[in-house]
């Protein structure tokens, strides 16, 4: 066992340093004995890797993703300020930024922010069109050129009511309308005490996976409710525990590549002080960040990875 896994892990070196050039030769450089066909190990390699060692985000491709959530915070001046210290902001090549304006505030930043930086949609209607007062569907999102819809946040679930069915059809209904989604899971504090969160979380994920038919739309963030806008943060290993275990429900339920692919990232008081650690454990794959992405540290976290 012991030289099996240090052979995986060799060969994942090497992929690390082969991938630029992907040749048949090259290619066939990862295995040893060099002499047995390539075409016989390549399928094997492959299948013993992904049950025995999940590849690392870097093999994945697994780009850092950082979603700045402004939540009902603003003025057009406000908006205007954010939007071109962010334009005017170094991103660093390997991470993806998103911003969640108010809706009323779309339009507005997308047609001023730097294309670099990707905007949101916080919530969303389950249908395209009809006698819903006060809801705006995802059609109309993508109508001011927004790529991503926030949903199943902890504050529209506990504060507003929002079922994990109606998140599911909220998921399906953007997702079939061709526009992104963040979808949020996380515990209460009664529940971590009461040491249900993995029942909870998997049960929010579940609903959102009944959902899902294009996986590379979807980019699931884990926000323990105790710790939004609480001041409290998860331990970087609290969060790595909960990322970890819903890649392996992932892949259980779902597929070894879903699982390997999907980026989970982490949100609940995140700050510029707290996110080089988080950034560095295997399964955080970025953050949600609330308060904190209205306030100059938000350049810090979107360099967390750098």
């Amino acid at each position: 066992t012991t030289s099996t896994t240090h052979d995986l892990l060799t060969v994942e070196e090497r992929l690390l340093q082969t991938l630029s050039s992907p040749s048949i030769y090259t290619l066939s450089t990862l295995y040893s004995p060099p002499s047995l066909s390539l075409f016989i190990l390549y399928p094997l390699y492959f299948t013993l890797y992904f049950t025995l060692s999940p590849p690392t985000a870097a093999i994945m491709g697994r780009k850092f993703f950082v979603g700045g959530n402004w939540k009902m915070n603003g003025s057009q001046e406000a908006v205007k300020a954010l939007v071109c210290s962010l334009s005017a902001a170094e991103i660093p090549a390997g991470t993806e930024v998103v911003v969640a304006p108010p809706a009323i505030y779309l339009s507005m930043v997308r047609a001023t922010m730097d294309a670099k930086v990707g905007v949101a949609a916080q919530n969303c209607y389950k249908v395209a069109s009809g006698a819903f007062t006060g809801e705006i569907s995802p059609a109309m999102i993508k109508d001011c050129g927004a790529d991503w819809i926030i949903l199943g946040h902890s504050e529209r679930r506990h504060v507003f009511g929002e079922s994990d069915e109606l998140i599911g059809q909220k998921v399906s209904h953007a997702l079939s309308a061709g526009i992104g989604v963040i979808a949020c899971v996380g515990e209460k504090l009664d529940e971590r005490e009461a040491g249900s969160t993995e029942k909870v979380v998997f049960q929010q994920t579940r609903v959102i996976a009944d959902n899902v038919k294009d996986w590379t739309k979807v980019v699931l963030a884990y926000e323990p409710v105790w710790a939004i806008g609480t001041g409290k943060t998860a331990t970087p290993q609290q969060a790595q525990e909960i990322h970890e275990k819903m890649r392996k429900w992932l892949k259980d339920n779902v597929s070894a590549e879903v699982a390997c692919s999907v980026r989970i990232i982490y949100g609940g008081s995140v700050t510029g002080a707290t996110c080089k650690e988080l950034a560095g454990m295997a399964d955080v794959d970025g953050f949600l960040v609330g308060g904190a992405s209205l306030k100059a540290e938000f350049m810090d976290i979107i360099k967390a990875k750098k």
